[in-house]
């Protein structure tokens, strides 16, 4: 056996490409552009490419000319892109195509249009003023300056960035720029500047101004519109481009446009724009082409005006050319078609030249036919087809093929088996087509040739061995080929099992047995329905087993349904193939049914019908019947008669009125339950009489002689038809008759029943009923509901009030008496004296609570003070307010002049008593604070003097700071004291000082005459902040 190595392809194929000569084929071809004169870049580019070998060469043309690059010194070539320097629309505006060439030939590339962007000026000579009576018309002319291409108009009124704004009274046309004002009001008098705007540079100007004034002799009267803009009686426009058609009248009272088709409606993809003035049409197509009617209305009369749209298209290809290889002496039969509006035209060129008719070459709408080819007629060839607006081509490559014969392979060994027919091929290559012979062990044989050369041999046998030799002749040369050709006797393959049957999830062993010639090399192609069986697709189930070079076997594991069917073994020599066939057939759960049908529908039943699925070779025992609908949790099981598995129907019953459901049918036989069936279409029950009571009948609540009454809703699934609403009843207690009411919603859970004449916590019998179109349903059990105990009836009593500092208060309040109303929490109200109560701010208890402390206050300012009782129906009345002063402020003026010094491990520490200003508390002591740096925690004392003595634990870092105190609260505090205690020793600084290694270095030294005597006191360390 021989083995080819397909990872060379690539390489192969990459030399046959290098080595092959083909003409050149457009990449890349010059597109429409538009340059702006405006771009600091004076360069334009034009791009081409094409592949061919040799590599091309590129030449352009501009307007049929040929551009000389060399000679002229603005025009410059980068491999096919031709660059036009210092560009200018006099010299350089037109149409332009790329030529490439090669050895083999030319091809030139479509048109591509290069237009110039730019914008000038309004003239600067000044614009008269335009005077018209109040209700006539007018028209603005703007008469733009010279432009490529479009431009964009709008008008200033007055001045930037005023402009008008378009309406039913006023209009701007995009196609002559004039502003149209139907009626001119007062409003309307003043200055108008037309703007142009560049729709590729952006580039904008401005016109002169064009004042409008009002004439002082009378107002105009109403008078009939007349169409002052509007569209060309001939619209041309490209298939797939949008088209706006403007239509706009002077007139008094201001004319209304319509629009109409004369044949046929107008599109609905059409849009008015602008009041009306404006019908568009975006991607318009062909049948869009027609007369449209733009109409002006007013009170006093109508004018129309009506133009034809017509719809062209460029050409598109239909069919192409492609490359052609031929024999000289044949006949070359090219056809290209295109479709287009107006009809497309067809020329032909040859290596970019026009190609004419003469003695061998037709040339007949679209057709091109040349007889008796030469050599000469090889090359590139291009076939346009054009209309008025644009030109497509299509280029392909003539070869004419001119060699002597030559085999691929040879010679060639090919074996037979006896019996069997054998095929000896002769195909060299070679032109023009060779005159072919055959011998056999150099004998000439006529056994049977056919019309390709080829030698059939019938019913070979082993006589027929040898030596064939195809001898090909052309006036190029000769060429032979020798096939040697072995018969030998033909395989048998035997496969078993023939046919087995298993059940789902078993495995089964298909045995595959080859007789064959021991001189020939057998290989084993397993197939499933005629399809070769592919094991790594198949989840592991299949298994390859070959034991012998003779023998090979498929081993099947937990076999699944999908794998019956029909399994082949091909056996396969160079001489021979044989294909044997089993046939294996797996039990399992029945398919799914066939679509169920819905036969018929009450309001609790529905008869189903379906159609068997297959049984898998295991007969079908019975049928579930399922159901869903839009408030079940996925698929039910309905309640129906026994359905046994030679049944295909059955009745669903004690469904839901009302209720659409879903029925599906699952089938089950001894091996299993199936997959369901398609779900069937949705059908809805019949309505029937409400059923089902609201549940969770409760009250309570509510405002003062309210009676609240609520319950849990009935879900849709159990309304049972439309029209679906509550009937809640109530009587007091020791009352006879029921008070009913109607409740629509079937969203509803609550009713509210008022009654002045009721006193709060009324005790009354409440049920809720229900009712659908069909009629009343049960009622809920009779439940005992209080009405409504209402809001706080008092205010809190004994409210008192205490100032803490100088913006804290302390409010504390007994409860009202008990009774109805009870308040569920309190809200204290606070304002200033001279301010509103309304001004102030309000505070809530978080529950029952019977005191409050105020805080963020002013100090030294009285306040007023209320409290009133609130619950989930109201708010109670406030008590009465009563006044408080909080307390001065705190001092501001932090203590100072801080010193300190050690004494074993105490620190004692003085400072400059705080002095109160006039509206500060009085100090009445201070609060030292000490905590170890890097902890949160400090420890604090109190002194009422301007003295103290810590005592310090050994290690650490320790901040100390002192405030003073005060009943207005606590002042500023003082500069920060750091101390550092280490081996027993007490070093300190200020807070803004490191770690001191000479201390007296740093620190201002004091005199200790204040301090009480110490032979262990040498100095002091101030600190001032």
């Amino acid at each position: 056996s021989y083995t080819l190595n397909y990872s060379l392809f690539p390489f192969f194929t990459l030399l046959y490409e290098q080595s092959e000569e083909f003409g050149p084929v457009f990449i890349q071809e010059p597109d429409d552009a538009i340059f702006s004169l405006d771009s600091d870049d004076k360069k334009v580019i034009m791009n081409c490419e094409a592949r061919g070998n040799p590599v091309p060469t590129y030449s352009w043309l501009i307007n049929g000319t040929v551009v000389d690059a060399e000679a002229d010194f603005r025009y410059s070539l980068i491999d096919g892109n031709l660059i036009i320097h210092n560009a200018s629309e006099a010299i350089d505006y037109g149409r332009y195509q790329c030529r490439a060439e090669n050895s083999i030939g030319t091809v030139q590339s479509r048109d591509a249009l290069l237009q110039f962007a730019y914008l000038g000026a309004f003239s600067g000579r000044a614009r008269g003023a335009v005077s018209v009576r109040e209700g006539q018309g007018v028209v603005l002319m703007c008469a733009p300056p010279p432009h490529s291409p479009e431009i964009i108009y709008s008008w200033v009124f007055n001045e930037l960035p005023s402009f008008v704004a378009e309406d039913s009274r006023r209009f701007i046309s995009q196609e002559t720029g004039n502003l149209y004002i139907s009626k001119v009001q007062p409003s309307d008098v003043g200055s108008y500047v037309c703007q142009v705007k560049n729709t590729v540079t952006n580039a904008r100007v401005l016109s002169p101004p064009t004042p409008l004034t009002l004439k002082t002799d009378g107002v105009m009267g109403e008078y009939e519109p007349k169409i002052e803009a509007h569209f060309p009686q001939t619209v041309l426009a490209a298939k797939g481009i949008t088209v706006r058609l403007e239509c706009f009248a002077l007139g008094n009272p201001v004319p209304t446009i319509t629009w109409r088709k004369m044949s046929g409606n107008i599109p609905k993809k059409a849009r008015l724009r602008k009041s009306q003035a404006v019908l568009e049409i975006p991607n318009i197509q062909l049948e869009d082409s027609g007369s449209y009617e733009c109409k002006a209305e007013n009170t006093r009369g109508g004018t129309a005006f009506r133009g034809h749209l017509q719809v062209y298209t460029l050409p598109q290809w239909i069919s192409m050319i492609n490359d052609t290889q031929l024999d000289s002496g044949e006949q070359l039969h090219w056809e290209c078609r295109a479709t287009g509006k107006p009809r497309p035209t067809y020329r032909w060129l040859r290596n970019g030249e026009p190609l004419n008719s003469q003695s061998r070459v037709e040339m007949v709408n679209g057709e091109l036919i040349i007889h008796r080819l030469q050599q000469a007629d090889s090359g590139m060839y291009q076939c346009i087809a054009e209309n008025k607006y644009g030109a497509i081509y299509s280029s392909a490559e003539l070869k004419i093929l001119a060699s002597a014969p030559v085999f691929s392979t040879n010679p060639i060994r090919l074996i037979a088996t006896v019996g069997k027919d054998v095929s000896l091929e002769c195909r060299p290559r070679a032109s023009p087509k060779p005159r072919i012979s055959w011998r056999k062990n150099d004998r000439r044989v006529q056994i049977m040739l056919l019309r390709n050369n080829t030698l059939r041999i019938i019913n070979s046998s082993r006589s027929d061995e040898g030596s064939y030799v195809c001898r090909a002749e052309n006036q190029f040369g000769s060429a032979e080929l020798t096939i040697v050709l072995l018969v030998k006797e033909p395989m048998r393959v035997e496969l078993s099992p023939i046919r087995v049957e298993v059940t789902v999830g078993e495995s089964v062993v298909l045995s595959c047995k080859v007789t064959h010639d021991p001189s020939l090399d057998v290989s084993f192609l397993w197939l499933l329905n005629n399809q070769p069986l592919n094991t790594q697709q198949e989840g592991g189930h299949f298994e390859y087993i070959q034991t012998q070079s003779s023998t090979a076997d498929l081993m099947i594991r937990s076999i699944l349904l999908k794998h019956a069917g029909k399994y082949g073994c091909r056996a396969q020599t160079s001489a021979d193939s044989v294909l044997a066939e089993a046939e294996l057939l797996v039990r399992g759960p029945p398919g799914p049914p066939g679509v169920v049908i819905v036969e018929e529908i009450t309001d609790t039943t529905a008869t189903l019908s379906w159609s068997h699925g297959v049984d898998n070779h295991s007969p079908i025992t019975t049928y579930n019947v399922q159901a869903r609908s839009p408030v079940s949790l996925g698929w039910q099981t309905v309640k129906t008669e026994p359905v046994t598995g030679n049944m295909e129907s059955a009745m669903a019953v004690e469904l839901n009125p009302w209720v659409e459901y879903e029925f599906r049918v699952v089938a089950t036989n001894g091996i299993g339950t199936g997959d369901p069936s398609t779900p069937s279409r949705a059908v809805r029950t019949k309505e029937a009489v409400p059923s089902v009571a609201p549940a969770n009948v409760r009250g309570g609540n509510g405002r003062r002689h309210e009676l609240v009454i609520s319950w849990e809703p009935v879900s849709e699934e159990f309304q049972n038809g439309e029209g679906f609403g509550y009937i809640v009843a109530f009587r007091a207690n020791g009352t006879r008759g029921w008070k009913e009411k109607m409740v629509t919603s079937a969203d509803s859970t609550t009713y509210k029943y008022r009654d002045e004449t009721f006193p709060p916590l009324t005790p009354f019998e409440v049920r809720v009923g229900v009712y659908n179109n069909k009629g009343d349903g049960p009622f809920s059990e009779v439940v005992t509901v209080f009405s409504a105990e209402g809001e706080p009836r008092e205010p809190p009593s004994e409210v008192q009030a205490f100032a803490i500092s100088s913006s804290e208060i302390k409010v504390m309040w007994k409860p009202p008496n008990p009774g109805p109303g009870r308040p569920q929490g309190y809200e204290v109200s606070s304002w200033k004296d001279m301010e509103q109560e309304e001004m102030g701010k309000k505070k809530r208890t978080m529950g029952n609570e019977t005191t409050m402390l105020l805080t963020g206050l002013d100090g030294n300012t009285q306040y007023l003070i209320s409290v009133k009782g609130f619950n989930s129906v109201g708010q109670g009345p406030a008590s009465s307010p009563i006044k408080i002063s909080t307390k001065k402020n705190a001092p501001s003026l932090p203590p100072g002049n801080l010193m300190w010094i050690q004494e074993g491990n105490n620190v004692s520490l003085s400072w400059d008593p705080v002095k109160a200003r006039d509206n500060e508390s009085e100090i009445i002591g201070y609060k030292v604070l000490l905590r170890q740096e890097g902890r949160g925690h400090s420890q604090v004392m109190r002194t009422p003097n301007s003295a103290v003595v810590l005592t310090l634990p050994e290690g650490g870092t320790y901040i100390i700071e002192v405030r003073a105190v005060s009943e207005g609260g606590e002042g500023a505090a003082s500069a920060q004291v750091r101390v550092l205690t280490s081996s027993g020793k007490l070093h300190s600084a200020q807070t803004s000082l490191k770690l001191l290694r000479q201390l007296s270095n740093i620190v201002c030294l004091k005199p200790i005459s204040k301090w009480h005597r110490s032979p262990s006191l040498l100095f002091a360390v101030v600190a001032s902040s």
